[in-house]
């Protein structure tokens, strides 16, 4: 399974009947699925369809959806009156006339400017399987921009695992210079006492021990070097798993974060310290991937 992106685009232009149907649709980063639809109105019964094949294709992301026309249009205006309505209209006017002595004609605007009276309406045309029509397209598109992500999926997968490949070999540099650490930190301590009572008096040995086993326990960086092992190996496992990553990814790398930081802190080592900085760089710059993975 190849990670995938949340960025895409993809386009897909019907004829049918002298009209001319152009479905167009774009994804970009969204912490969730979201849906935006911008159609003409004779489409909008069809919406919750279209979200529908859309959520069985994505799962993370926005995927904007645009449905254009050009030509002979699908929907025809007509006119509606309501005569029965009219007639009362037109009584009730003439009777204010008699009721009061009003001479002069009734405006056509009196008419045509009453919504109840008169209301415009789109009344399709029949189009043959129109619906099949459109959601073929819909399925054409979709299939464009699931390519786009795969494509751009592929970069940023083999972007994180270079990151993390070098995350790792920083990590075997810690490791090793804490191996060496038990040595510098007796040579450390003996000659901090030794400049304090002397080099010609013996240094205690035991008192030398105790100093080294302080000093390395509050360096001691075994547990965190072992936890983020395990998180590498668990980045390297679920890339490839078949289901969206992203969530997942971007709980693991904060944890990574957390054990490198913590090997900062307790190290007294400057060496580590620089492997520690590059190690920091390499998680911040895959958290900014994972931004982007679906």
């Amino acid at each position: 399974m190849m990670v995938m992106s949340m960025t895409g685009y993809g386009s897909d232009t019907f004829h049918l009947d002298g009209t001319s149907i152009t479905v167009e649709m774009r994804s970009v980063n969204s912490r969730y699925l979201d849906f935006v639809a911008k159609m003409p109105r004779s489409f909008q019964e069809w919406e919750i369809d279209i979200k529908k094949v859309i959520q069985s294709h994505f799962f993370r992301g926005r995927i904007e959806v645009y449905i254009t026309l050009h030509g002979k249009p699908l929907a025809v205006k007509e006119l509606i009156v309501d005569w029965e309505l009219m007639d009362q209209y037109i009584e009730t006017v003439k009777a204010m006339k008699d009721r009061y002595n009003m001479e002069g004609q009734i405006p056509i605007t009196a008419i045509t400017d009453k919504e109840a009276l008169i209301t415009t309406v789109e009344k399709e045309q029949e189009v043959d399987s129109f619906h099949t029509y459109l959601f073929a397209s819909i399925e054409k598109v979709i299939k464009k921009v699931a390519s786009n992500r795969l494509s751009e999926g592929l970069f940023l997968q083999q972007d994180m695992m270079q990151r993390i490949k070098t995350i790792k070999n920083m990590l075997l540099l810690v490791e090793t210079r804490q191996e060496d650490m038990q040595g510098h930190y007796r040579k450390r301590i003996k000659t901090r006492i030794e400049d304090h009572i002397g080099s010609n008096i013996e240094v205690d040995q035991v008192q030398l021990l105790q100093e080294i086993a302080t000093l390395a326990e509050k360096g001691d960086i075994a547990e965190e070097v072992t936890r983020l092992y395990s998180h590498i190996e668990h980045v390297e496992k679920i890339i490839d798993q078949e289901q969206p990553v992203g969530r997942k990814l971007d709980f693991i790398v904060q944890e990574m974060l957390r054990e490198v930081n913590t090997i900062g802190s307790k190290s007294v080592d400057a060496q580590i310290s620089k492997f520690v900085v590059t190690m920091k760089s390499e998680i911040d710059k895959v958290k900014e991937q994972i931004q982007n993975v679906e």
